[in-house]
């Protein structure tokens, strides 16, 4: 007979919602009042975690994820600052590869309408 153990490791989760206020245009192939630039106050929230803590006893700093995201993003135009076109998918996944520990990152760019990306636990990252 043969027995399988399931072993769980326990993880830590860090979550860090963050509110800024940016503007983008967005390139595409058709018309649409996206392609022109507009602002938005997004709202941007990224999942970090960790099955041990670093040496401060911690998963990731907040500081860390806020320099990531606010310093880098809060009161500008996406398009001068991000080297691709800033779609809230695209904006999700920037944010996420920032942090070593993040594997989930949720974009909300008004109140409908809300982007989530989250790493696949077994690297098959689909189309990049």
């Amino acid at each position: 007979m043969r027995v399988t153990i399931k072993i769980h490791t326990l993880m830590f989760t860090v979550i860090k919602r963050m509110e800024i206020s940016a503007s983008h245009k967005l390139v595409l192939p058709y018309r649409s009042k996206c392609a022109s630039l507009h602002g938005h106050n997004w709202i941007i929230t990224v999942y970090c975690r960790s099955a041990r803590l670093n040496s401060e006893g911690m998963v990731v700093d907040f500081t860390r994820i806020k320099e990531v995201v606010t310093e880098k993003l809060d009161h500008q135009n996406l398009n001068e600052v991000l080297p691709f076109n800033p779609t809230a998918e695209n904006i999700a996944r920037w944010v996420c590869k920032q942090i070593p520990q993040c594997y989930k990152v949720e974009v909300q760019e008004s109140e409908g309408n809300i982007v989530i990306y989250e790493k696949d636990p077994v690297g098959a990252e689909g189309q990049e």
